[in-house]
């Protein structure tokens, strides 16, 4: 989350942004709870594209891979 208003903060002053490449990788290792909270508490990314689709990728991939876990 404190990244995402980080580049939200970066954005507002105009300031040098946060690469997407980044976001969606904090996200990938774990921080997606994060990044689907933090973009609606910020209004941040959320019609971004191609991120908002690459973010809800990673998320049904976690979700996926957390079930195939559970059904072992």
């Amino acid at each position: 989350m404190l990244r995402f208003w980080q580049d939200k903060a970066a954005a507002i002053v105009g300031r040098r942004r946060i690469p997407e490449k980044d976001l969606l990788g904090l996200a990938l290792i774990g921080g997606s709870p994060g990044a689907l909270l933090a973009r609606h508490i910020f209004r941040h990314k959320t019609r971004k594209q191609p991120f908002s689709t690459l973010l809800l990728l990673i998320v049904a991939a976690q979700i996926g891979t957390g079930i195939g876990w559970l059904l072992l």
